[in-house]
C-alpha cells in the first residue's frame, strides 16, 4: 500500500471514528427532541397543509426567516420519512464538520498529528458559556449544518480562496442566517486584510449590504425590529439570561475573552517561528472583528434593543472556540512523542466519556435512535395522530422535556402550550410573547388540573383534548389510557 493510500484509509478510519465519539459524547442521536419541537412540525405542516391550524402563527415566526424547512420538504418528498431525513442531514451535518474542520488544519499548514487531535478535541461536546449553544447536539439541527458549512469557509480562506469562502457562507446562509452572518463577517474582514486588489469591490459590496440592511429593519423582512422589548415580552426571557451579556457572571466573561488572547498569542507564536500561513492574519483579523461587533452589541441589549438581542450576536464565542481549538491543537503536537501521549490520553477520554453517556449516566439511550422511542406517551401520542388533524391538545406545559418529544412532533397536533420551545420562538415576535405568556398563567400547576378547571380552559382556548398522567382522574369521558397517560374528551 502506497503512502498515498494509507493517508486515505486512516482518513475513512478518522472520520468513522469521529462520527461515533461525536455522537456518543451528545448522549447519542435521537429524533424529535429539544429544538426539532419547532423544525419538525414546520416541515410537517409544508408537507401537510391542513396541520397546525391554531400554532401556524408561532411555527411562522421563526421558520420564515430561514429556508430549511423548505430543503427539508423537498427531500421528503422524494418519499423519504421525517425521522430518515433528519438522520442523514445530521451524519451529513457531522461530515461536513470533520472534513471541513481537517481541510481547515491542512490550510493552517498543521501536521496530520494536529488535524487528528483537532478531530478528537472536536468531540467533546460542550456549551459555549452563556451562548445558548453547544459545539455539538444529539440531534439534527440546522445551525450546526451551517456551522459545518462556515468551517469549510474558513478553510477557503486560509487557502486565500476568499471568493469561494463567501460563496459557501451565502449557500450556509439559506440553512441559518445568523450562524452565516458570523462567518461571513470573518471571510469578509480576512479578504479586506489579505486581498487589497478586492476592497474597492469589497467596500461597494458592503454598502450595497448596509443599504439591503437597512431596507430590511425598515420596510423589509426585519421590520419592526428596532422597537425596545417591554418588560412582559422580556419576562417570557427571563430563563434565557444568555441573551443579555451584561448580566454574565465574571468567570461567563473571562472564558469567552479568553478565546481572541488564545488564538492571537498562538498566532503571534507561529508568525515568530515562521510557520504562519499568508492568509492567516486575515483570519484572525475577522475573529477579533467579531469580538469588536459583540462589545458593540453588549450596549445594544441592555437597552433591550429588539434586533439586538434576537441577533444572539454571543454566538460569535462559538466560531472563537472553533479556531482556538484548533490552534491548542496544533500546540500540544509540536513534538511527535507530545501528539502520541496526546492522541492517546484524549481518544481514551472520549471513548470513555461516551460511553459513561450511553451506558451509566443514561443507560437507556442507544447510540442512534430513529424512531421516537416506545414509551407510554409516545403511544398516547400515536393515538391522538390517528384522529381528526384539527383537534387542539391540552397537556403539561413542560411535556418535551418531561417526556422525551412534544405533542407537536409526535401527534402532529396543535397544543395549547409547549413551554420551552414555545419561549423560545416568542424571542422573535412579541405577539407570540403575550400568547406564551398569557398561556403560562392559565397552566400554573398543571398536575392539580380539576375538570372545573378544564372546562374553564376550554372556553377560552377551544381545547378538544386534554392528556394527564394515568392517574389524574377528571370527570370527563375518557378516550383513552395506557400505563401512563390518559386522554380525556373536552369538546
Amino acid at each position: 500500500m502506497t503512502a498515498r493510500w494509507r493517508i486515505a484509509a486512516a482518513g475513512v478510519a478518522g472520520v468513522v471514528a469521529f462520527l461515533i465519539l461525536a455522537t456518543a459524547n451528545s448522549g447519542g442521536y435521537r429524533y424529535g427532541v429539544s429544538d426539532q419541537a419547532f423544525y419538525m412540525p414546520a416541515v410537517e405542516r409544508q408537507l401537510t397543509p391542513g396541520l397546525f391550524p391554531r400554532d401556524a402563527a408561532l411555527l411562522d415566526a421563526q421558520s420564515r426567516l430561514m429556508a430549511s424547512d423548505e430543503v427539508m420538504v423537498a427531500i421528503a418528498r422524494t418519499g423519504a420519512s421525517l425521522p430518515t431525513v433528519a438522520l442523514a442531514i445530521y451524519v451529513t451535518t457531522l461530515l461536513v464538520l470533520v472534513i471541513a474542520a481537517a481541510a481547515f488544519g491542512r490550510g493552517l499548514g498543521y501536521s496530520w498529528w494536529a488535524v487528528a487531535l483537532f478531530g478528537i478535541l472536536l468531540t467533546f461536546r460542550h456549551r459555549i458559556a452563556k451562548t445558548g449553544a453547544n459545539s455539538l447536539e444529539g440531534y439534527m439541527h440546522p445551525r450546526q449544518l451551517a456551522f459545518g458549512l462556515g468551517v469549510a469557509a474558513l478553510a477557503c480562506v486560509v487557502r486565500g480562496r476568499h471568493g469561494l469562502g463567501l460563496v459557501v457562507v451565502t449557500f450556509s446562509a439559506a440553512v441559518h442566517p445568523t450562524t452565516a452572518l458570523w462567518f461571513g463577517i470573518v471571510v469578509g474582514v480576512a479578504a479586506l486584510v489579505s486581498q487589497p486588489r478586492w476592497r474597492l469591490a469589497l467596500g461597494t459590496l458592503v454598502l450595497l449590504g448596509g443599504a439591503a440592511a437597512v431596507w430590511a429593519v425598515t420596510a423589509g423582512p426585519l421590520a419592526g425590529r428596532l422597537t425596545t422589548m417591554d418588560a412582559m415580552w422580556l419576562s417570557v426571557l427571563a430563563s434565557k439570561d444568555y441573551l443579555f451579556p451584561a448580566e454574565w457572571p465574571l468567570d461567563a466573561w473571562l472564558l469567552n475573552l479568553a478565546y481572541p488572547t488564545v488564538i492571537v498569542s498562538l498566532w503571534r507564536l507561529r508568525v515568530t517561528r515562521g510557520l504562519a500561513d499568508p492568509h492567516e492574519g486575515g483570519l484572525v483579523a475577522g475573529l477579533l472583528a467579531l469580538v469588536v461587533i459583540f462589545l458593540i452589541s453588549v450596549p445594544l441589549t441592555v437597552q433591550h434593543i429588539a434586533l439586538a438581542v434576537q441577533l444572539q450576536i454571543t454566538r460569535v464565542f462559538w466560531v472563537l472556540d472553533f479556531v482556538a481549538l484548533a490552534g491548542v491543537a496544533w500546540w500540544i503536537t509540536q513534538s511527535r512523542r507530545t501528539a502520541l501521549a496526546a492522541l492517546a490520553i484524549l481518544g481514551v477520554a472520549s471513548a470513555a466519556r461516551g460511553y459513561y453517556l450511553l451506558e451509566v449516566n443514561q443507560p437507556e439511550r442507544e447510540l442512534v435512535r430513529i424512531e421516537l422511542p416506545d414509551t407510554p406517551w409516545v403511544d398516547a401520542m400515536q393515538w391522538l395522530r390517528a384522529q381528526p388533524a384539527d383537534w387542539h391538545v391540552l397537556a403539561d406545559p413542560g411535556h418535551a422535556w418531561k417526556y422525551g418529544s412534544s405533542v407537536r412532533v409526535a401527534a402532529g397536533r396543535d397544543t395549547l402550550l409547549e413551554s420551552v420551545k414555545d419561549s423560545a420562538v416568542a424571542l422573535y415576535d412579541r405577539g407570540i410573547a403575550i400568547r406564551v405568556d398569557d398561556r403560562t398563567r392559565a397552566t400554573i400547576d398543571y398536575d392539580q388540573l380539576t375538570t372545573a378547571r378544564v372546562i374553564a380552559l376550554d372556553a377560552t382556548y377551544d381545547l378538544d383534548v386534554v392528556v394527564v398522567v394515568a392517574d389524574h382522574v377528571l370527570d370527563l369521558p375518557l378516550l383513552y389510557r395506557n400505563a401512563g397517560f390518559a386522554i380525556y374528551d373536552v369538546r
